[in-house]
């Protein structure tokens, strides 16, 4: 059973860009009251093919070291890159979503990262020809608390049961496959959470369905991720830790550059690679052949990035 939908005389479109600003108001605004400290500060930019986005960043926090809460409205002509990977002849565009990344001061917070999207591509009398949602949530830690782990997947899990009981676990495994680092030998970028894409609407009546369906998964982020960060922001840490942190997002940043979609296809459409880049953490580590103390808080950690089931 789905959400009820009030009726409106906007199109699809027009909906989605509205749900998507009204919720990175909403992400900032609780991100920053956790925070204390740091503001958001926008930079809004165009898209010379058409298109363009609100950039907004935060930094220098009492919790949050770096983030940023992005949205785009992007159209034009779809590039040859994504023609071929779309199997598609010539065609036009559009793309519009939301995309978040966070990363934490104490290394007990964990990273988190969420994105939402719309995607429509028309011929070139502009019929519309396809179209999908996508989008998804993932917790990235560096020190397991199962307690937790276990509140945001089942978050994530309330918030999809009204649409369907198996539409969780679908997306859990669709998640626990995608945010790996398979040159790593398949070791997960964290312990995972939701992700689907390609959801096509069959009818009108579908479309808003899906709508409903982005909106219950973009208004849990909050609820499933500032309780884990107001719990663990204040646990007192070191130098190890801080190494460790540093560690985990040079695994973070093998993901977002080599694996990731998302970063390739902006990158390809001619995407703003300020904002594109901004996923990456402020400071890495990378050492050669790094093995974690025997018996250690991150030898543990290691050992939850494989497929768990959480609720």
């Amino acid at each position: 059973m789905f959400f009820r939908h009030k009726i409106s005389t906007m199109s699809v479109k027009e909906q989605f860009i509205q749900f998507v600003h009204s919720l990175q108001d909403s992400i900032c605004a609780g991100l920053e009251a956790l925070d204390g400290k740091a503001k958001f500060i926008e930079d809004k930019w165009e898209r010379p093919e058409g298109g363009g986005g609100k950039t907004r960043v935060i930094a220098g926090g009492d919790v949050f070291e770096k983030g940023g809460v992005n949205s785009s409205v992007v159209y034009g002509v779809l590039p040859v890159a994504m023609q071929q990977a779309f199997n598609v002849s010539e065609s036009d565009f559009f793309a519009c979503g939301l995309s978040l990344v966070i990363h934490a001061v104490n290394p007990y917070v964990p990273t988190v990262h969420a994105n939402w999207r719309y995607f429509e591509l028309y011929d070139k009398e502009g019929n519309r020809q396809d179209c999908w949602f996508g989008g998804g949530t993932d917790l990235t830690p560096n020190y397991i608390f199962e307690e937790d782990a276990r509140h945001f997947h089942s978050t994530l899990k309330n918030a999809m049961m009204p649409f369907g009981e198996h539409i969780y676990a679908e997306c859990k495994k669709h998640c626990d496959e995608y945010f790996v680092n398979k040159h790593r030998d398949d070791e997960m970028r964290g312990i995972g959470g939701v992700f689907y894409d390609y959801i096509r609407p069959n009818s009108e009546g579908d479309e808003l369905k899906h709508i409903d369906f982005q909106r219950a998964n973009g208004n849990a982020f909050l609820p499933a991720f500032l309780p884990i960060a107001e719990r663990r922001k204040d646990i007192p840490f070191g130098e190890r830790e801080v190494e460790w942190q540093e560690i985990r997002r040079g695994r973070y940043v093998e993901f977002n550059l080599i694996h990731d979609r998302g970063t390739l296809f902006g990158l390809k459409t001619n995407g703003r690679t300020e904002s594109i880049l901004m996923s990456l953490p402020p400071r890495a580590r990378w050492y050669y052949n790094y093995q974690p103390e025997p018996g250690s808080k991150e030898e543990e950690m290691m050992k939850y990035l494989k497929p768990h089931d959480w609720v």
